[in-house]
């Protein structure tokens, strides 16, 4: 299985980003699994920020809730994450991965995110 994160780039503050993740080389198992969108920002601990399952049902951290925004694609093995009204301390590395791993499981590259205020 490989995460292909892209869509990141520079904004300013307010501003809007549409990620996307395609996942490869699982297309049985992709539509059965949640999966997440998480981040990395400078100094700080990679955290999970929006998930969606496998029923497309979804839940947000507070610091993201109303602005992002997570969907799938089943027949291409996709995830999305729309962010609006982006902020600086939105600046980060975000990754695509399955609910429930840790630092220790593969990883894709990310994609980075900055934000100016």
């Amino acid at each position: 299985v490989q995460l292909v994160e892209s869509g990141g780039g520079l904004v300013q503050a307010g501003g809007s980003l549409r990620l996307a993740c395609v996942v490869s080389g699982s297309n049985y198992i992709f539509r059965l699994r949640g999966m997440g969108w998480y981040r990395r920002a400078p100094g700080k601990q990679r955290e999970l920020i929006a998930r969606i399952t496998a029923g497309s049902n979804t839940v947000y951290v507070d610091s993201v809730k109303g602005r992002f925004t997570i969907s799938r694609d089943n027949a291409k093995n996709t995830v999305y994450l729309q962010m609006t009204n982006l902020k600086p301390e939105d600046t980060a590395v975000y990754y695509c991965n399955w609910l429930g791993v840790n630092d220790h499981d593969y990883w894709g590259q990310g994609t980075l995110v900055t934000v100016s205020s």
